[in-house]
């Protein structure tokens, strides 16, 4: 038996397999009018193309949790219910073809209203229909750019509800994971960096109170989401930075933190939250975190970045660096990794949808 290939329970969820995909965002979502946000058929053939892959778990793309939560005016939400009605078709056929939909939920924070990369990716005037970002403190992400409103503690209450909402919107949608993003440099992974966290309240100094927020908002989140249904977060496991920010120590002690309030995966990435920063990139070079975390707390992680070939991804499983790994630029490149990596590992492929039988 194929670790790769080996089902995977959360709850009650059994995922069958532990090829999952990675959130990425497509930056292709309306953005005028009342479907602002919504999923169209981009989206559909961009996740179905993959479900029909034999992926065992489709993250769909970083979900603004608000209009100023999104990183681009492209983005998808869920802060209203004609977004639900977009995301169901594609829940719909990811589960028709065996693959577990999940949805990640996020805040952009200071790294919002800014162009799709596509077209530069830099910050939008209120004239390119930008808006003002927020952050824990009034820190650009970079030299030269918008200096956040620093958030109040009301509106930090009012985040953490948008949280919840689009936790209860998921559901009604038809996901079957959550995953809350903590990662990358976005609200939650501000908070807690001393690097770009300079507050003097509850929210900032010591490592508790910049844990604060996010675990508010896990808490919130698992109050709405069912008990049977897995949560997810992700995080950056390191900062990359020399000194003052979040190091892979701090996650270490984040996941108990998330285990005791009801995260059943931890999703190890990094970097993210303060640009140009050198990142020893290459195969596998951020499953040392996950197996770390793995190992020091037993909390289950799925391990991400530059994980290609079917037989690297099956030596991090089978060696319990991982439970799973996350694809993310391979299966752009590849929707049919998993069949490929079934073939080479000697594994029982996922199974063919029927009009594509004879393929096979």
């Amino acid at each position: 038996m194929s670790a790769l290939f080996e089902p995977y329970t959360l709850r009650s969820v059994t995922l069958p397999n532990r090829v999952w995909m990675s959130p990425m965002c497509q930056y292709s979502a309306d953005t005028a009018g009342p479907d602002t946000g919504v999923a169209n058929d981009w989206h559909v053939a961009h996740y179905a193309a993959r479900a029909v892959g034999g992926t065992g778990l489709a993250l769909v793309e970083a979900t603004a949790v608000s209009p100023e939560g999104r990183i681009t005016p492209a983005d998808l939400g869920l802060w209203n219910d004609r977004q639900v009605a977009g995301l169901r078709r594609i829940t719909a056929f990811l589960k028709d073809q065996g693959t577990v939909p999940g949805i990640q939920i996020a805040h952009a924070g200071r790294k919002a209203s800014t162009g799709r990369p596509w077209h530069g990716g830099g910050p939008l005037t209120a004239a390119e229909g930008g808006w003002q970002p927020v952050a824990p403190s009034p820190l650009p992400f970079d030299e030269g750019g918008p200096v956040p409103d620093e958030l109040s503690r009301e509106r930090i209450g009012e985040i953490t509800a948008q949280f919840a909402e689009s936790a209860r919107r998921a559901l009604a949608a038809g996901f079957q994971v959550l995953e809350v993003h903590g990662a990358h440099g976005y609200l939650l992974g501000e908070f807690l960096s001393p690097h770009s966290n300079h507050r003097t309240d509850g929210y900032g100094g010591s490592f508790g109170n910049r844990a604060r927020f996010a675990l508010e908002v896990v808490g919130a989140v698992r109050a709405v989401w069912p008990e049977e249904l897995p949560l997810f977060f992700r995080v950056s496991a390191t900062d990359w930075l020399e000194d003052g920010g979040w190091t892979v120590e701090d996650t270490v002690r984040l996941a108990v933190l998330l285990r005791e309030r009801g995260v059943d995966l931890l999703d190890v990435s990094s970097g993210g939250n303060a640009p140009r920063v050198p990142i020893p990139t290459g195969p596998g070079y951020q499953v040392p975190f996950a197996a770390r975390v793995r190992a020091e707390t037993g909390l289950p992680v799925a391990a991400v970045g530059m994980i290609t070939e079917p037989g690297q991804a099956e030596k991090i499983l089978a060696g319990g660096e991982a439970d799973a790994v996350l694809l993310g630029r391979e299966l752009l490149r590849e929707p049919s990794w998993a069949r490929r990596a079934a073939k080479e590992l000697g594994a029982p492929a996922p199974a063919v949808p029927h009009p594509y039988e004879r393929a096979f």
